[in-house]
């Protein structure tokens, strides 16, 4: 794998942007598959599990409250 899965909450990572929520929910449908990149009869079921784990993480990274942290 070519990237570790890394914390995207504030303040251990205090600026997450779409890029970096894709990236690990591309990294979890890797490890959960264990393809790094689907074969051709794969790649719709692949990608639309990539979408919905971006999806369930940007709503969580969004819903989450921090204690001790200022909203912003």
């Amino acid at each position: 794998m070519c990237r570790s899965i890394k914390t995207l909450r504030p303040p251990m990572t205090p600026e997450v942007d779409e890029d970096d929520i894709r990236a690990a929910a591309l990294q979890y449908v890797r490890k959960v598959s264990g393809f790094r990149a689907p074969a051709a009869h794969n790649r719709a079921v692949f990608d639309a599990a990539v979408e919905a784990v971006t999806a369930a993480t940007r709503d969580l990274l969004r819903g989450l409250e921090v204690r001790g942290s200022r909203p912003s």
